[in-house]
């Protein structure tokens, strides 16, 4: 049962969108907004994932409402925004963080898989932030949250599909964010850069590669996306948030040395992307209790991984051991204000106390 809230705090309470949030950042998002007390409806295919998340949402004090979809459905997404809208009377957030990726060399690709993954994580977005402008243009109130990475930016091998998408969806917002603030609209639009994720979608996503996948090295704990992605949505004035300083050091290489990169990636992007031999061997035998996808052959990709007979995936992926709890360049960003605030303090304090010298002297 949720935790029941006061009146008074009720009435402020958010009424949250999530998509792809039966696993991973998805998951945790939900739960960090439920932890504030928000409202908070879960969008995904899984019914296992949706589910449990639905339960987890309730225990932290959160009201959860279940809308099974499919982000790449434009009709089913535009129904799901107002069968939220009808339950919780509104659409304050709207955080746009589904996707689908495919791990293989770009000619081992099939068309139909590059659509597919192009049409969940980019097109879904796109579905999703017309379905929520549609309910928040005509009340001039609302946040919409894009989940990026920062692939994107800076595109690495065996993910081509997915490094596509994440630049089409970096292009849109900017459009989309241009537009709003020429009809000096106050609904806002902000995008949160995200770097190497500990999430299931690496037991879950259609991979061709001779070993198992992995995210490269540093990995973070999806809370850690989690606390940024509802940060933003307080504070959607600030064009991107970038989480982690993996996605710090290498937007910032792309934007001085993209060729160094490529070159860079070129001899590292394929082995940073998959266990080593010995080390899948052991991880497979350590994970021997942990549910596999359902569709092994196509992972997730056609079919929910967690659907009718598959099973809850939750948060967190198999890289616990290694993952990191924080982000010191996501605290600094949530909190530069008041660190800019102390500096300003600090320096008149000093302009102040040398000023008093200089006359003493």
């Amino acid at each position: 049962m949720s935790r029941p809230w006061p009146e008074a705090l009720t009435r402020h309470r958010r009424a949250v969108v999530v998509t792809g949030a039966s696993g991973g950042v998805g998951r945790a998002t939900a739960l960090a907004f439920a932890a504030r007390g928000d409202r908070v409806a879960l969008l995904a295919r899984g019914r296992a994932g949706l589910a449990a998340t639905a339960d987890e949402v309730r225990r932290v004090g959160g009201e959860a409402l279940v809308v099974p979809v499919d982000v790449a459905d434009a009709r089913a997404v535009e129904d799901a925004a107002q069968q939220v809208a009808d339950e919780f009377g509104r659409i304050d957030v709207w955080v746009n963080n589904a996707f689908a990726g495919v791990f293989a060399r770009f000619t081992d690709v099939a068309p139909e898989e590059f659509r597919r993954v192009t049409e969940v994580t980019y097109l879904g977005c796109v579905f999703g932030t017309r379905a929520a402008l549609r309910h928040m243009l005509p009340v001039n109130h609302g946040t919409i949250v894009q989940v990026g990475s920062a692939l994107a930016y800076r595109g690495i091998p065996l993910q081509s599909a997915y490094c596509g998408a994440k630049h089409a969806i970096q292009g849109f917002n900017e459009s989309l964010r241009c537009e709003l603030l020429h009809g000096r609209s106050r609904v806002r639009t902000t995008m949160v850069q995200l770097p190497a994720m500990n999430t299931p979608q690496f037991d879950w996503v259609l991979s061709r590669m001779p070993r198992r996948a992995r995210p490269v090295a540093p990995v973070y704990q999806p809370e850690v996306a989690a606390r940024a992605i509802v940060h933003a949505a307080g504070h959607p004035r600030r064009r991107e948030y970038w989480v982690g300083g993996s996605t710090v050091a290498t937007l910032l290489a792309n934007a001085v040395a993209p060729g160094l990169l490529d070159r860079y990636l070129a001899r590292t992007g394929f082995d940073a992307q998959q266990d080593e031999p010995q080390g899948a061997q052991q991880d497979t035998r350590q994970d021997e209790r942990r549910p596999r996808a359902e569709h092994d052959g196509a992972g997730n990709l056609w079919a929910p991984a967690d659907g009718p007979h598959g099973h809850d995936f939750g948060a967190h992926g198999r890289f616990d051991a290694e993952s990191l709890p924080a982000s010191g360049e996501e605290w600094l960003s949530r909190n530069r204000a008041r660190i800019g605030a102390g500096l300003l303090v600090g320096s008149l304090g000093a302009a102040v106390t040398a000023g008093a010298l200089r006359r003493r002297a």
